[in-house]
C-alpha cells in the first residue's frame, strides 16, 4: 500500500511513455492529425541501414571512453587532494562542485562564447602568447567540434565523481592509513596498495554511471553544436530530437529513442553481470 503512489508515478511517467514509444516506432506519422500509417518493422529496418544513426552511436561511444579515460582520473585526483587538505578543503569542495550546479544551457552558451573564433577569449589568449597557429574554429571545424564539446562535458561532470570518490575515501578507517605510515609506507604506496583497492567498488559504480550517462547525453551537445557541423558531433539523443522536431518524423524518431533504450539496457545488464561476477571472484 505504501509503495502504490511510487508505482503509480513510475507507471505514468516511465512505463507508459516507454510502451507508447515502442508502439509509435511501428508507425509512419508526422505527429499531426490522424495521418498515422502502420508500417510494422520498416522503421527498424531503416534504422539498421542509417549511417547517421551509427555515426551518432559511435560518437556516444567516444564520449563514454573519454569520460572513463579522462573524467574519472581527474575526479579521483581531486578527491585524493581534497581528502589530504583537511578542513581547508571545504571552500575548495564548493568551488569544484559549482560546475555541476550550473545550468547546462548556461554552460553551453558560456563556452560557445569562449570558443568563438573571432571574439572568444581562448583564441585571444593563444594569440597573446604567440601561439596563433593553435587558434582554431573550435566548434565550426568538424575535426574539433566533438572533442571541444567533450572537454566541456568532462569539466561539468567531473565534480559529481569527485564527490563519489570522496565518499569512498571517507569510509576507509583512519587507523589503516596511520598504521601504513608507521610501517614506513609512502603516500604513493598507500594510494596504490590501500586506497585504490578500497575504492574499487566505487570505481566500478562510477564507470557504470559514466557509460550509461554518455549513451544518453543530450543537453550540452545540443546547445553548443546542435550535432554539427556536418553531423560531426551528432549523438543519438540530438539525432532523435532533430528527427522528431525538425523533420517531423515522429515514428522514426520513436524508433531511435527505443533503440537508445535497448542499447542502454543491454550495456547496463552486461555491466551489472560483469560487476557481480568480479565481486564474487574477489
Amino acid at each position: 500500500m505504501f509503495l502504490a503512489p511510487a508505482i503509480f508515478l513510475l507507471a505514468v511517467f516511465l512505463l507508459y511513455p516507454l510502451i507508447s514509444s515502442l508502439q509509435l516506432s511501428l508507425l509512419d506519422w508526422n505527429g499531426l492529425g490522424n495521418t498515422a500509417r502502420y508500417v510494422g518493422f520498416a522503421n527498424w529496418e531503416k534504422l539498421a541501414h542509417d549511417t547517421v544513426f551509427w555515426h551518432a552511436l559511435w560518437n556516444n561511444v567516444i564520449l563514454a571512453v573519454t569520460s572513463i579515460a579522462f573524467q574519472l582520473p581527474v575526479a579521483l585526483v581531486l578527491a585524493v587532494l581534497l581528502e589530504k587538505a583537511g578542513r581547508g578543503s571545504r571552500i575548495l569542495k564548493i568551488l569544484y562542485f559549482l560546475p555541476l550546479l550550473m545550468s547546462s544551457v548556461a554552460i553551453g552558451i558560456l563556452f560557445k562564447s569562449i570558443y568563438d573564433p573571432n571574439f572568444g577569449p581562448l583564441n585571444a589568449a593563444l594569440q597573446a602568447v604567440g601561439l596563433d597557429s593553435l587558434a582554431k574554429d573550435w566548434l565550426g571545424d568538424p575535426r574539433l567540434s566533438l572533442g571541444s564539446t567533450i572537454a566541456v562535458i568532462i569539466w561539468q561532470n567531473a565534480p559529481f565523481y569527485m564527490i563519489l570518490f570522496l565518499a569512498g575515501l571517507s569510509s576507509m578507517p583512519a587507523e589503516v592509513n596511520e598504521a601504513a605510515l608507521l610501517d614506513g609506507a609512502s603516500e604513493w604506496t598507500i594510494f596504490w596498495r590501500i586506497k585504490l583497492p578500497h575504492l574499487l567498488g566505487t570505481v566500478r559504480t562510477a564507470v557504470l554511471l559514466s557509460v550509461l550517462g554518455s549513451l544518453r547525453y543530450f543537453d550540452l551537445v545540443f546547445v553548443m553544436t546542435g550535432g554539427g557541423p556536418e553531423g560531426s558531433s551528432e549523438v543519438m539523443a540530438t539525432y532523435m530530437y532533430r528527427t522528431v522536431f525538425n523533420s517531423f518524423q515522429l515514428g522514426y524518431g520513436s524508433t531511435i529513442g527505443s533503440a537508445m533504450f535497448l542499447i542502454v539496457c543491454a550495456v547496463a545488464a552486461v555491466s551489472l553481470r560483469f560487476t557481480r561476477r568480479y565481486a564474487t571472484e574477489v
